[in-house]
């Protein structure tokens, strides 16, 4: 660790949603100072309350850091607030170190460390695996693109988020990593959420079914850590009515991204197209589109009374 390591103390951290929040917060714990934005008050005042200091706009929060890290809904976002009308980049130092760990398009993700380099700004993209649950207790999966250089400088910062650090490759093999992890998640919850409710329509209790099946050749991460179904464990939005999570909207975005990089590599995904058909008729409705993605097992229960 050199003498720059040491001393990388202030971080930006723009995004404050499900996932930065706690993200921001155990940056603060570790003894970090972060200074935090969001474009929800409410969000930015939850993080207020755990440690972050108050920054009234994102340019605020750049003034001075060390360290940029962003975690935003999509790449339409991301590309405003780095490239076009909030012009961050412009605004950065020369030398400072940016983490972009939402999950955008590789090539969003290749555009923004591009221009960042262009401005003497070491960029990666790393986004997070492992939920809101995973956010909160500092054991993300960071999945990074970028130089080395670049991952071996923001360790320390990646550290004090995540358990696993993994250098996928070049500036945008993270995001290449994360869409390939999405999509086969959602083909295991639509496949958990399908086999149990099997089980239930032919007697079983779902909690025996779900340990059979984790003991056995059907266990997966949605059947063991994020089960779908109500009633079998605590503390999963199954748990509290979907409510909370990684919501539908953002699967679907997710699956989308997946659909188009295999569009562009040729690729064979005819399960993640299924997939992402059955999240978009189970997110048709509204409601349903802002519940956790394990919601997908109310697309297979049968109406009282059937």
């Amino acid at each position: 660790m050199n003498t720059r390591q040491l001393k990388m103390e202030k971080i930006a951290f723009i995004g404050l949603g499900n996932m930065g929040g706690p993200m921001a917060a155990n940056l603060v714990k570790k003894g970090f100072s972060v200074t935090a934005f969001d474009l929800s008050a409410p969000m930015l005042e939850k993080a207020v309350a755990l440690g972050c200091v108050r920054a009234e706009n994102a340019h605020a929060a750049i003034d001075r850091a060390d360290v940029v890290v962003s975690m935003l809904p999509h790449g339409e976002a991301v590309r405003a607030l780095y490239l076009g009308v909030h012009g961050l980049l412009q605004s950065m130092a020369a030398g400072t170190l940016l983490i972009e760990c939402s999950t955008i398009s590789a090539n969003d993700a290749r555009q923004v460390i591009a221009a960042a380099g262009e401005r003497g700004i070491q960029a990666m993209d790393a986004p997070v695996s492992g939920g809101t649950a995973a956010a909160a207790a500092g054991t993300l999966s960071f999945m990074c693109g970028g130089e080395e250089a670049t991952l071996q400088r923001a360790q320390p910062v990646l550290d004090a988020m995540g358990a696993n650090i993994f250098h996928a490759g070049p500036a945008g093999s993270g995001q290449v990593a994360k869409i390939c992890n999405n999509m086969l998640l959602a083909i295991h919850m639509i496949g958990t959420a399908e086999a149990l409710q099997m089980g239930v329509d032919n007697g079983l209790d779902p909690k025996v079914l779900s340990d059979i099946m984790r003991a056995s050749s059907g266990g997966n991460w949605s059947l063991e850590k994020y089960n779908p179904y109500p009633g079998v464990m605590d503390k999963v939005p199954a748990a509290r009515d979907y409510q909370g999570g990684f919501s539908v909207a953002l699967m679907l975005k997710d699956l989308g991204l997946a659909m188009d990089t295999a569009a562009a590599s040729a690729s064979s995904t005819p399960l993640g197209a299924l997939a992402k058909n059955l999240y978009q008729l189970h997110g048709g409705d509204p409601i349903n589109r802002a519940l956790d993605f394990s919601s997908i097992q109310n697309l297979f229960r049968r109406p009282a009374g059937d």
